[in-house]
């Protein structure tokens, strides 16, 4: 049974969220505070941790970059905070994905799941396959129906840096600290450049995107599936 932790120190949400789980088979902690988040994956190691920004005393960054500190446990933030600098700064503190609140059940249900689906197992997918293209990591090698498809090192490590994280949002600040280096994490355009030329490479139609998919204002997401 996966074990879900919600730290929000709304009760309501807490109650909601913890019906709604438990209901369809999770086992359910809750915690009101960061520091009581701390402590309960420290003690119970659970799959995907829910967390809102706004708790007392300890921020949910600091929560989140904590967590970074020494474990992969997914995170999903869940916040009023919906603007963009607000969804960057979670994301780049190490958070998976990022829902806003008010927000829909079906949807952060949805989002769970995939969560789960990509905790990953400790030996890491050394094919990634789509029904429109295959990415060897090992053998950095990329191949569409069969053929080669000869990428630049440039757009290589764009590849490489998104479909390591499949389904997971993936910041621009990330993007262009990893591919470019940290003194390029402000030049957006060198993404939406490149961004396109992968596109017209790998995907069937690159005007409208199946497998690179862009969250506007915030980053990039890879989607492995049709």
């Amino acid at each position: 049974m996966r074990r879900i932790l919600v730290v929000d120190d709304e009760p309501q949400i807490r109650r909601a969220l913890a019906t709604n789980l438990r209901a369809r088979g999770y086992v359910v902690d809750l915690a009101p505070t960061g520091e009581d988040a701390l402590r309960l994956v420290a003690d119970h190691h659970p799959d995907v941790v829910v967390l809102d920004l706004g708790l007392p005393g300890i921020d949910g960054i600091e929560v989140v970059r904590g967590l970074r500190g020494w474990t992969n446990v997914p995170i999903i933030v869940l916040s009023v905070r919906d603007g963009e600098g607000d969804k960057v700064e979670a994301l780049d503190a190490g958070a998976d994905d990022y829902v806003a609140k008010p927000f829909g059940m079906n949807e952060l249900l949805a989002r769970l799941r995939a969560a789960l689906r990509r905790a990953t197992p400790a030996d890491e997918e050394a094919v990634i396959a789509t029904a429109a293209f295959r990415v060897d990591l090992g053998a950095k090698r990329v191949t569409v129906a069969g053929d080669d498809v000869r990428l630049t090192p440039t757009e290589w490590h764009l590849v490489e840096a998104l479909v390591r994280r499949p389904g997971r949002l993936v910041s621009q600040r990330q993007l262009l600290q990893e591919v470019w280096g940290p003194q390029y994490e402000t030049e957006t355009n060198y993404l939406r450049v490149f961004m396109a030329q992968v596109r017209r490479k790998l995907e069937p139609e690159p005007g409208r995107p199946r497998y690179f998919i862009t969250e506007p204002g915030v980053g990039y997401r890879f989607n492995a599936g049709d």
